[in-house]
């Protein structure tokens, strides 16, 4: 089961304010951790949305409209996340509280969400041995 850590973002992250050095630390301290148990896939931050590009689709086979940042309310934002692969919501739960306040000033908040495998979308063989040899294509670079 994989699970995404999302790290909402505060006031300070969308003005670009960088974490303290310790903060860094122990960020990466985590990450380690994570990554010695078998379990991270991807971890990073994000810049803030004055940079960022939405892109929507405000009519049903329409075209795409292009809105530059920066976008709504920091507290909707996401300044960063931390995807695992784990044995149960359980262990996910866990991690989660193992991440140190991502802001390191008591703003912190981290959403916790699953994301779907292909088996969940559908059942279709044709459409579920794509996606496998997708994910084998894209795992292949990273283990030379």
């Amino acid at each position: 089961m994989r699970f995404m850590m999302i790290v909402k973002g505060t006031s300070d992250s969308e003005a670009g304010v960088m974490p303290s050095e310790e903060l860094v630390a122990a960020m990466q301290r985590y990450n380690e951790e994570l990554a010695k148990a078998g379990v991270l896939v991807a971890a990073d931050g994000l810049h803030p949305t004055s940079g960022g590009i939405r892109i929507s689709y405000p009519e049903a086979g329409g075209k795409p409209k292009i809105t530059d940042g920066p976008f709504t309310e920091a507290k909707e934002i996401i300044a960063g996340f931390t995807m695992i692969e784990v044995k149960s919501k359980e262990e996910a739960i866990e991690w989660a509280l193992r991440m140190p306040d991502p802001h390191g000033y008591g703003q912190g908040q981290i959403e916790l969400r699953q994301i779907f495998d292909m088996s969940d979308l559908t059942q279709d063989p044709e459409m579920l041995a794509k996606e496998q040899a997708l994910r084998e294509r894209l795992e292949g670079p990273r283990r030379t």
